[in-house]
């Protein structure tokens, strides 16, 4: 009876994340990262600044030369949540602009969400609080929002930017795995760079809270059923490490990486396996215990 339940409610809340997103998003308060709700602001404003310090670092970019890599540089920043922060940051750190595309219209300016920026700014040094106050358009007075030009969001059925040739870096960070359409996804932000760019990318490939006893049993929902549960919730859509390589090896691109950042145990895997639906179980032990990985490529041309 527990699993009835839970597939009726699913399929239902699924319904009305599909001819309802807003009433959705404002029943589930999601905002992005994933939070428990008990946050401070100057918690949420850590997470930000951890985001950008991992893109660096998966780079190669020691955090004193940031500036210098990310100086007149245009961004585009897929899923940025409810409030812009990583692309807040960017742009304190000398970036031209940042173009934030998602699905859902999530971004919202609400007092907790001014109290992270002001969280933000107090941790900035003096240039990039310079920059960081000059997007404002009234550095007095946060909640008139950021003055046009320097963040652009685009909000897509697909979460497609619909760019072309205008981002010099394409970044995202436990975005794919919700995504709907990871060859076009991919193949959209191909397109969206420039000769040269680069993409950087943290994978969340856990079940984000929907195993039961092993982490990796939600691959036991049969592939019909998981998308009548959650197509529309930007639930994990459960593509695992071999569908990233082989979308990946089709693409034009330059200097792939693919680097797991977290395993699943050998004893988990073996407990799984006969539990599988049949869209995972040709998967090798290695491409089954990956439940993270950094995404990384550039687009070949400059």
């Amino acid at each position: 009876m527990p699993e009835l339940l839970r597939v009726a409610r699913a399929v239902a809340t699924n319904q009305l994340a599909w001819l309802a997103p807003r009433a959705y998003l404002r029943m589930t308060a999601q905002t992005g990262r994933g939070d428990s709700g008990d946050e401070s602001p100057e918690d949420i404003a850590d997470y930000f600044r951890r985001c950008v310090d991992d893109y660096l670092a998966f780079a190669g970019v020691p955090a004193q030369d940031a500036e210098s890599v990310l100086e007149n540089r245009t961004i585009l920043e897929y899923g940025p949540g409810d409030f812009p922060g990583v692309a807040l940051l960017l742009l304190a750190h000398g970036a031209r602009k940042v173009y934030c595309v998602d699905r859902f219209p999530m971004i919202r300016l609400s007092p907790k969400n001014l109290d992270v920026w002001r969280a933000m700014l107090d941790g900035m040094g003096d240039n990039q609080r310079r920059r960081a106050l000059a997007l404002l358009r009234d550095p007095d007075l946060p909640a008139k929002g950021l003055r046009p030009g320097t963040i652009e969001y685009l909000v897509r059925p697909y979460g497609f930017s619909g760019l072309s040739g205008e981002a010099d870096l394409v970044i995202s960070r436990a975005v794919l795995e919700h995504v709907d359409d990871l060859p076009g996804t991919f193949a959209d932000m191909l397109e969206a760079l420039r000769p040269g760019g680069q993409a950087w990318h943290l994978v969340d490939l856990k079940s984000h809270g929907l195993h039961r006893t092993n982490p990796l049993d939600f691959l036991a929902w049969p592939a019909w059923l998981w998308k009548a549960m959650y197509s529309h919730k930007g639930v994990p859509n459960r593509w695992r490490l071999d569908t990233y390589r082989r979308i990946l090896h089709q693409l034009p691109i330059d200097e792939l990486r693919l680097e797991p950042t977290l395993r699943a145990s050998a004893a988990d895997v073996a407990a799984v396996r006969p539990q599988l639906a049949p869209g995972f179980r040709a998967l090798s032990d290695d491409d089954l215990a990956c439940l993270g990985m950094w995404v990384g490529f550039r687009k070949p041309g400059r």
